[in-house]
């Protein structure tokens, strides 16, 4: 049965889920529909990019550990994106990042959940003019869905989203619904917070 997170929420993956090595994160919005008028220019299609940025000692030490649509999947092979989705259009996940938490490499203690609006300023666009966005977390082995965190706040002006985080602690893995909107313009801006 799946979890409804609130803000700030953690839940624990491992402990409910015997077993548990590889899960899904599955990232989805909707565009607000927006109001044009037969002079009005057509607005452009949102681009949102899902990431997973890779923490060690909850800081990021290299570059490489930035998994995203320009690097789809880690060195290790443990965290895969699955291909950018550039309108969020259609139902379901738009875009999703499969980690396999067996063999995330001991080193490794956090994987940072983010999503950022491609060319936001240079387009006028922002997190308010994007409805039902959610995150949610997919155990591969049966696709039941663990968990999902809706967020509901009012995001205006806000650029990227830190939607949560996978984390160990105490040799079991955890979810922390973060929902922290920021003004960061690109994943290398998001990526500046964990150094």
């Amino acid at each position: 049965m799946s979890i409804s997170l609130q803000k700030g929420q953690k839940v624990s993956l491992s402990k409910e889920n015997a077993g548990l090595s590889k899960i899904i994160v599955g990232l989805g919005w909707d565009e607000v529909k927006r109001k044009s008028g037969f002079f009005a220019p057509k607005p452009q299609p949102i681009d949102c990019d899902a990431s997973a940025i890779i923490l060690q000692g909850g800081k990021l030490v290299d570059t490489g550990d930035i998994v995203f649509f320009g690097n789809l999947s880690h060195k290790t092979g443990t965290v895969q994106h699955m291909g950018d989705n550039l309108t969020g259009a259609g139902d379901g996940d738009d875009e999703q990042i499969i980690i396999d938490l067996a063999s995330v490499p001991e080193n490794y203690d956090r994987i940072v959940i983010v999503v950022n609006i491609y060319q936001a300023r240079e387009r006028g666009q922002h997190f308010g003019l994007i409805q039902n966005a959610f995150c949610r977390l997919v155990d591969t082995r049966n696709n039941a869905e663990l968990c999902r965190y809706n967020l509901t706040d009012d995001y205006s002006g806000q650029t990227a989203m830190v939607f949560g985080e996978v984390y160990r602690y105490n040799g079991e893995w955890k979810f922390n619904a973060i929902g922290q909107g920021t003004a960061d313009n690109s994943i290398g801006d998001l990526a500046r917070r964990y150094l």
